[in-house]
């Protein structure tokens, strides 16, 4: 596992205290990173997931949506999602109403939000994105393909053809 782990002298007790005292510190080129497919394009990057926290009900990474690219509308049946952009310009349709992305914008999406997320700008937009409870870094690995940092881009590909199944087992609807 890539990353920094620390660990306290609380560690190894028993149920949901596996995690305190626990720290993980990851780097920019460190963990896994996912080549996403059409129409994101671009690739995502889970950092903090319960296989390296020990923390089962939080996720967090960050999503890099390729220039004219969009993630598909969605909404997440029974997971609250954070979105914060970090650089470039885009939207984001939420419920229907269209609001601006630029650096510092920040989202809550609560159960059953739809949203999609589309880059308008002539740069990559990053999103970083936390999740609860976790399992949207499954999604991007399960329709993904992996990537190393600094790889050339591969050719666009295409979803998965069973997407809305596994979207549905996901807890992903409205897609």
């Amino acid at each position: 596992m890539s990353g920094t782990e620390g660990t306290s002298s609380n560690e190894g007790t028993s149920g949901n205290e596996d995690f305190r005292g626990r720290a993980v510190v990851m780097q920019p080129d460190e963990g896994p990173s996912f080549w996403q497919p059409i129409p994101a394009n671009g690739h995502a990057e889970p950092k903090l997931f319960p296989a390296n926290t020990k923390f089962d009900t939080l996720s967090m990474g960050y999503q890099t949506i390729a220039v004219g690219s969009h993630v598909r509308e969605h909404s997440h049946t029974d997971q609250v999602e954070l979105q914060i952009c970090f650089k470039g310009h885009g939207h984001v349709n939420v419920n229907g109403a269209r609001h601006e992305l630029v650096p510092g914008s920040a989202c809550f999406l609560g159960y059953d939000v739809k949203h999609e997320i589309y880059n308008d700008g002539d740069e990559d937009l990053v999103m970083m994105w936390v999740i609860t409870p976790a399992g949207l870094e499954d999604f991007f690995e399960t329709i993904g393909q992996p990537r190393t940092a600094g790889q050339t881009p591969p050719e666009p590909f295409e979803r998965p053809t069973d997407v809305v199944a596994i979207e549905r087992s996901m807890g992903m609807n409205d897609t």
